[in-house]
């Protein structure tokens, strides 16, 4: 279907923190099809608050409360019936921009909480289109008074609806690992917070878990 000519009834709510390199490709996706971007700012100390103002976001700036509680402050911020949800480092397709103005004009589309698509990541130098990684589908596009950002307060949120979702074409972009060194920086972060998950959990160490998951995991993606 052709794009809209008027501004869609979307929030897109992006949390960021020093994503400067990546917010005018993330924004640039969303500018001038959904009627509001609300950027928020944790700490941040490069130039996203300029980036986020120059493709006309609404920017704040919040302590960080964990993803989860971060995430729904953003949501708390927009004022649209529909919010999408983003990362900076994702982009919106214009495969993904087309389905969600058709699943917007659904005569229907007050029955879904929410809608879900696939993520597809750009890792070093080309696209990850099979095992674990794709498809990624991902809820991010749901009505504010249906769904909320749930899971683990430390890692691992997602979105939670409360009403049948549909599923959409077109790929979410993410940018995620342009080089190796990104790649191998984003281990010893993400390894530590699952460590805190788990002993909030009053969970253990276990040696079979940790001989046996590694190769059940290779198996399943491969």
């Amino acid at each position: 279907m052709p794009p809209s000519s008027q501004p869609l009834p979307v929030s897109v709510a992006i949390v960021a923190k020093n994503e400067a390199h990546n917010l005018p490709r993330c924004l640039a996706s969303v500018r001038g099809w959904v009627a509001e971007i609300v950027v928020v700012l944790n700490d941040t100390t490069d130039a996203s608050e300029a980036a986020a103002r120059e493709a006309g976001a609404e920017v704040h700036h919040r302590p960080w409360l964990g993803y989860r509680d971060t995430k729904n402050a953003a949501v708390d911020l927009t004022h649209q019936p529909w919010v999408l949800a983003l990362d900076a480092d994702e982009e919106v397709s214009p495969a993904l921009r087309a389905a969600i103005e058709a699943f917007l004009a659904r005569p229907d589309v007050n029955a879904f909480a929410g809608a879900r698509f696939p993520r597809k990541v750009w890792f070093i130098d080309r696209w990850i289109t099979h095992g674990d990684w794709y498809p990624d589908y991902c809820l991010r596009l749901f009505h504010r008074g249906q769904a909320r950002w749930g899971g683990d307060a430390f890692v691992h949120e997602k979105v939670e609806a409360r009403g049948p979702v549909a599923t959409l074409r077109g790929d979410l972009h993410h940018y995620s690992f342009p080089t190796l060194g990104s790649h191998v920086a984003k281990i010893n972060p993400y390894a530590d917070l699952f460590v805190r998950q788990q002993q909030t959990r009053g969970k253990q160490f276990s040696l079979a878990a940790a001989i046996l998951r590694p190769a059940w995991r290779f198996f399943r993606a491969y």
